[in-house]
């Protein structure tokens, strides 16, 4: 039996329009009506995931920044928060002054994301997600160990290694430093154990590598058809692209395993 379908956004629930997928949404909205519970995982932020959160009518846990911080949307309640730790700040801090022409950091502290540069690739991730980039002045301004993730935006991205950190690709463009327990299947596996729900009666969709280890934690791990390849090769089903609702499979899949005596 499938209790819980755990959702990643961009790419999966959420297409090229940055609108959930009519087909998927109302899958999830009928699993719902049989008694699932649904709970999105995905690198936004609070502000950035509430659109999606809301429109789905949820009223639990929602996975954010990657796995760095569990939180209930419609409470405003922490579940789980995670941050990097301080001397992998400071080595990120050092490291910003080598990063290759067009690659530009943003640091999420607090609750806001942080940029001190104006750049279009920027200006176009803080319009995908729908949030506002706000300069520090200077990187030394934020508090070393409140520092909840940092992403990479540009191309080409570097390839560090920052001993203390998880780091992942989320997008082709995009490579996040988080905290080293700050994954979406760690933060699975916590709230799952904390609500009491078996592993194998979990369903999870992802299609970059940053959703993997939250494909295989889970009893029924799928990929979107035009994903990533490596999620493809990770998962246990493959179903079709984002924008034929491959969500909506998912849905399917789950009400017929519910069905089984």
């Amino acid at each position: 039996m499938i209790r819980w379908i755990v959702t990643d956004l961009d790419g999966t629930l959420v297409g090229r329009d940055l609108a959930m997928v009519p087909a998927s949404r109302d899958a999830l909205r009928r699993f719902r009506e049989a008694g699932g519970e649904v709970i999105i995982a995905t690198g936004r932020m609070e502000r950035s995931a509430r659109r999606y959160y809301d429109e789905l009518g949820l009223e639990g846990a929602a996975i954010l920044y990657n796995g760095a911080r569990t939180v209930n949307l419609a409470m405003g309640s922490v579940l789980r928060s995670r941050h990097l730790p301080e001397a992998a700040w400071k080595t990120l801090l050092g490291l910003f002054e080598e990063l290759p022409e067009g690659v530009h950091p943003v640091v999420f502290s607090g609750g806001e994301a942080l940029a001190v540069h104006d750049a279009p690739e920027l200006r176009d991730y803080a319009r995908r997600d729908g949030i506002t980039l706000r300069d520090p002045g200077d990187w030394a301004a934020v508090p070393p160990g409140g520092v909840t993730k940092c992403m990479l935006i540009g191309d080409p991205l570097p390839g560090w290694e920052i001993e203390g950190t998880v780091m992942v690709r989320s997008e082709a463009t995009y490579l996040e430093v988080l905290p080293p327990d700050a994954t979406k299947g760690t933060a699975l596996r916590e709230l799952a154990a904390v609500r009491g729900v078996p592993m194998e009666h979990i369903a999870a969709v992802g299609d970059n590598p940053n959703d993997i280890d939250m494909i295989t934690a889970a009893g029924l791990g799928v990929a979107v058809g035009d994903g990533h390849p490596d999620v493809r090769a990770a998962a246990d089903v493959v179903v079709g692209a984002c924008a034929d609702g491959a969500v909506a499979e998912v849905v399917e899949m789950a009400l017929r395993a519910d069905a089984r005596p």
